[in-house]
């Protein structure tokens, strides 16, 4: 606890002094070939964000290996080195933890409040008790999804302007706002800084969805994330914001959570979202392998593709058609295809009165045909029979007849 005390309070005196030179090599971890950066690998164990952990870097709170490492750049190997932090030795990065929350109003981000109010991090009650920051922070009266997590590479790359993760944001604005204000806010709009003269925000992409005489309702894409940033640009146009939500963090969506609820990320959604911040490579596009099953669009039918060798040429291969065993196919070529919702090109319809087969030919029950054969009538043609025997046959006394 006094060793948390004395960072906190290293942090702010160093943030306050703005005077502090940070590219005097006053120490030995120089060369980049080392390893890792040192507030990266402060950030990766759990001590603080990577600016904080900069912070207490220049304010002469780190020791490496007994020296004391007060200016960056720094490269250190934390496998090898003794890198402590207030004089506490930094332990290997505990597990990566990686949930989504649906802050609710009256919360704040940060995990150091001096007035006592509500943390988003109080409403996480995870088994691993893991010391978890957020990314992407929403200011007191905003809602919606924020993640957090305590893997600060994803997190520094989900906020960095440069690789443009977009957020997404249901807005509801006061009064009714007419199409030129709409195209203002989407090609962007100046606006000042406290430090600076302030530059313009970027393109962003804009959704209506509902608008009245007293209330507008649309939905906002950023790639950045400037203080306050919506609620500045709408005050810029005349019309404050009433309701801000967040719904979306790069490919994450809000959904099938209540105000103040929490999960942790699948891990199909942490590649996808690993995969947005660049961490990953894209996936490419591909086409279904010769064999693969896929799923039918129009009949929950499986079809199977079947290779050259399997099924004679002269069979015509739709899509939702099942494929017979290769026996079935030798013996019968003509028969092979059993059509479930799209009818084989160049097939005979059925004759009036008749139904299709319920199933395919292979063991599966068939429809009665409308008319009974006669007594004593062959129910099936011989499968050694010639080719010409059964052409002057009359039509329904042999099933393979055609």
């Amino acid at each position: 606890m006094h060793a948390q005390r004395s960072m906190k309070a290293a942090y702010t005196h160093a943030m306050r002094d703005r005077r502090i030179v940070r590219n005097q090599d006053s120490h030995e971890f120089t060369d980049s070939s080392r390893g890792e950066r040192l507030q990266r690998v402060m950030a990766d164990a759990g001590v603080a964000s990577r600016r904080e952990c900069e912070a207490l870097i220049l304010a002469g709170e780190v020791v490496v290996n007994g020296h004391l490492v007060n200016t960056l750049p720094a490269w250190v190997d934390f496998a090898k080195d003794d890198i402590r932090v207030g004089g506490t030795r930094l332990k290997p990065s505990e597990q990566h933890v990686y949930i989504i929350l649906f802050k609710p109003r009256g919360v704040v981000c940060t995990n150091s409040d001096p007035e006592g109010r509500p943390r988003a991090i109080d409403l996480i009650k995870h088994p691993l008790n893991t010391r978890l920051y957020c990314v992407g922070r929403l200011d007191l009266e905003s809602s919606g999804l924020l993640f957090l997590t305590n893997d600060g590479e994803l997190a520094n790359r989900l906020t960095h302007p440069r690789y443009e993760v977009h957020k997404g944001y249901e807005v509801v604005l006061g009064g009714s706002v007419d199409e030129s204000d709409l195209k203002q806010l989407e090609q962007g709009i100046y606006l000042p800084e406290r430090e600076g003269e302030g530059s313009r925000t970027s393109r962003s992409e804009l959704r209506l969805i509902k608008r009245d005489r007293e209330k507008t309702t649309i939905y906002m894409e950023l790639r950045e994330g400037r203080n306050r940033q919506i609620r500045r640009m709408m005050q810029r146009v005349g019309h404050p914001v009433k309701k801000l939500r967040r719904v979306k963090f790069g490919p994450i969506q809000l959904k099938g959570l209540a105000v103040g609820e929490w999960r942790e990320l699948m891990s199909a959604e942490l590649r996808t979202l690993r995969r947005a911040a660049g961490l990953l490579a894209p996936r490419p596009g591909h086409a279904p392998k010769a064999g693969a099953k896929t799923t039918s669009t129009l009949s929950p039918t499986v079809v199977v593709k079947p290779k050259s060798d399997r099924v004679g040429a002269g069979i015509d291969v739709t899509p939702n058609t099942r494929i017979l065993s290769t026996a079935k196919a030798r013996a019968n070529p003509k028969a092979t295809v059993a059509t479930k919702a799209a009818p084989v090109r160049g097939a005979r319809a059925p004759a009036r009165g008749t139904s299709a087969p319920a199933r395919s030919a292979s063991g599966a029950k068939r429809a009665p045909s409308a008319k009974a054969p006669t007594r004593g009538a062959s129910r099936e043609a011989p499968r050694s029979a010639p080719r010409g025997a059964a052409k002057g046959a009359p039509r329904g006394t042999a099933r393979g007849g055609r």
